[in-house]
C-alpha cells in the first residue's frame, strides 16, 4: 500500500527528532526518490513536515493541556502523529477537521497501532476545545506567553526580550514561524539582473527585486524548482538570503586583491566576491570539511567563479603552504548557532542551549584571533554569523579590539543601506525589520584612533 503524504511527514519529523537530521535533505532525498509524487502531495508534504517544527512548542502545549498522561514519556512517533494532526487542524484552513483525524488515526494504526485510540480520542478532543485552550498570561508573564504562543525556547525568548524588548521579541518570533521569500543572486560574472528578472518572467515565474542586495530577485510562485531551471545549471543564478547576499558586499574586494575567505562553506558568499572583483585576484577559500570544499569547487565551476582557490585546514591554526604573506581582505563568515535562520531551519531552535552558544563563542574568537594574523597593512577584516546572540556577535568583536587596540570598527561601505547598520556601525538584518534572514557583521581595520564599542 502507498504511504500517504501525512504518513511520510511524521517518518520524517521522526528522523528530525530522533536522528539530529534536517528536514530539507531528508524532504529533498524523498521527493528525488519519488518523482510521481503529486504537485498537491509535495506541497502537503512540506507544509506539514516544517509548519509542525516550527510550531512545534504550541502543539506541544496543546497536547499536554489535552492528554492525561505523562506527556515527556510518550513516544516520539505518537507525539508527531499528535503534532501533524493538530497542526492541520490548528493551521490549514482547507483541510477538513475529520479528514485530519482520520488519516492521524491510520497513521497510527501503520506506525503504532496500539495509540491508534489514544490518537483518535485526543484530536477529537481538541476539536471540541480549539477555542478554549488556556495559554499563559501576555500581561502576567509575557515570556512564557512569547515561548508556547509563537514556540520558541523559553531560554531563547528572555534573552531577546532583554535585547529588544516585549513588542520587538513577539514580532521577531512570529516572522520566524513564516516560509521565508526563495531569493537568489544574480551571477554579475556572466548576466545582469534585468536580464535575468525577464528570463524568469518568461518562463512564467512571478520575480520581483530585492530592497537591499543589488544583485538579488525574490522569486515566487515558481512553476518548477529553480534548481532544475537552465538559469541555475548554466550558473547565471545562485540561491542565497537576501541577507547572505549582503556580506559580500560587507567585504566589498576589489579587483586584484588577495582575498581569504575563512569558513567558506559551499561558497555562496566566496563566488559572490568573485564576481564583485570581476574574476580579477585571487580569493583563497578554507575550510576544515573536504565535503564542503568539493561543494564549492563544483559551485565556482558552475558560476565561473575562476580566481578561487581552496584549502583545508582549520582556521584556528595556523596556515602554512601556498599562501602570500599577508591578505588584503578576509572575510571570518563563522560558525555560529545558526539562530538566524530558523525560518529556514526551525529544528535549531528545539536542539540549540545556552552551552553551546557559549561554545560557538570561544570558537569564533579563537578563529578571529588566528586569522587576524594574516591581515596586511591597510586592510580589511570583517566578521560575520548567521545569529542573534550577544556572545557570538558583540561580545567576540568586543573582545578582539579589546585584546588588539590598533583595530577599530570602521563604517560599512556605502553599498550597504544605512536601514541594516545600528548606531555602532555594525551590520545587522532581521527578518521582522527587513524581510532577510538574521545577519551579522562587523568591519575592522587597523586604525589610530581607537573607537569604543
Amino acid at each position: 500500500m502507498t504511504r500517504t503524504p501525512r504518513r511520510i511527514a511524521v517518518e520524517i519529523l521522526n528522523r528530525v527528532e530522533d536522528e539530529g537530521a534536517f528536514a530539507e535533505p531528508l524532504l529533498d532525498t524523498y521527493l528525488s526518490r519519488s518523482p510521481k509524487t503529486k504537485a498537491q502531495d509535495k506541497g502537503l508534504l512540506t507544509q506539514i513536515i516544517y509548519g509542525t517544527i516550527r510550531t512545534r512548542g504550541r502543539l506541544d502545549w496543546i497536547i499536554e493541556t489535552l492528554y492525561q498522561g505523562e506527556f515527556a514519556s510518550m513516544d516520539t512517533g505518537i507525539k508527531n502523529i499528535l503534532r501533524a494532526g493538530i497542526f492541520q487542524l490548528l493551521f490549514m484552513d482547507r483541510i477538513p477537521g475529520f479528514a485530519a483525524v482520520d488519516e492521524a488515526v491510520k497513521t497510527a494504526k501503520k506506525l503504532h497501532p496500539a495509540a491508534a485510540r489514544l490518537v483518535n480520542a485526543v484530536l477529537r478532543n481538541f476539536i471540541r476545545r480549539k477555542d478554549a485552550i488556556p495559554y499563559p498570561d501576555k500581561e502576567e508573564d509575557p515570556a512564557l506567553y512569547i515561548s508556547i504562543y509563537h514556540s520558541h525556547p523559553l531560554w531563547l525568548v528572555t534573552k531577546w526580550i532583554e535585547m529588544f524588548g516585549v513588542e520587538e521579541t513577539e514580532a521577531f518570533c512570529k516572522a520566524n514561524n513564516q516560509i521565508p521569500p526563495l531569493a537568489v543572486r544574480v551571477n554579475m560574472l556572466k548576466t545582469t539582473r534585468n536580464r535575468i528578472e525577464e528570463e524568469f518572467v518568461q518562463s512564467g515565474f512571478e520575480v520581483s527585486k530585492t530592497e537591499f542586495s543589488p544583485d538579488g530577485l525574490i522569486v515566487s510562485n515558481p512553476p518548477m524548482p529553480v534548481r532544475y531551471t537552465d538559469l541555475y545549471n548554466t550558473g547565471m543564478i545562485q540561491i542565497q538570503d537576501e541577507g547572505s547576499q549582503l556580506i559580500g558586499h560587507l567585504v566589498s574586494p576589489r579587483r586584484g586583491e588577495d582575498i581569504l575567505d575563512v569558513c567558506a562553506g559551499v561558497g555562496g558568499k566566496t563566488t559572490h566576491m568573485a564576481a564583485l572583483m570581476e574574476n580579477q585576484g585571487r580569493i583563497l577559500a578554507l575550510d576544515i570539511s573536504d565535503r564542503k570544499l568539493d561543494a564549492l569547487k563544483n559551485n565556482a565551476a558552475r558560476m565561473g567563479a575562476a580566481i578561487v582557490e581552496t584549502k583545508c585546514g582549520d582556521a584556528r591554526e595556523a596556515l602554512k603552504k601556498n599562501l602570500p604573506k599577508k591578505f588584503d581582505r578576509i572575510l571570518v563568515d563563522a560558525p555560529c548557532s545558526g539562530l538566524g535562520t530558523l525560518r529556514r531551519n526551525p529544528e535549531i531552535k528545539w536542539r540549540i542551549t545556552p552551552r553551546e552558544v557559549d561554545e560557538c563563542s570561544s570558537l569564533q574568537k579563537a578563529i578571529l584571533e588566528n586569522m587576524a594574523a594574516y591581515l596586511n597593512k591597510g586592510g580589511i577584516l570583517v566578521y560575520s554569523t548567521c545569529t542573534v546572540t550577544t556572545q557570538e556577535n558583540d561580545e567576540v568583536v568586543r573582545d578582539f579590539i579589546n585584546r588588539h587596540p590598533d583595530f577599530i570598527c570602521v563604517h560599512p561601505p556605502d553599498a550597504i543601506d544605512s536601514r541594516v547598520v545600528d548606531d555602532l556601525g555594525y551590520f545587522r538584518s532581521y527578518p521582522h525589520r527587513h524581510g532577510t534572514d538574521a545577519f551579522f557583521g562587523a568591519v575592522l581595520a587597523i586604525g589610530t584612533e581607537r573607537r569604543k564599542i
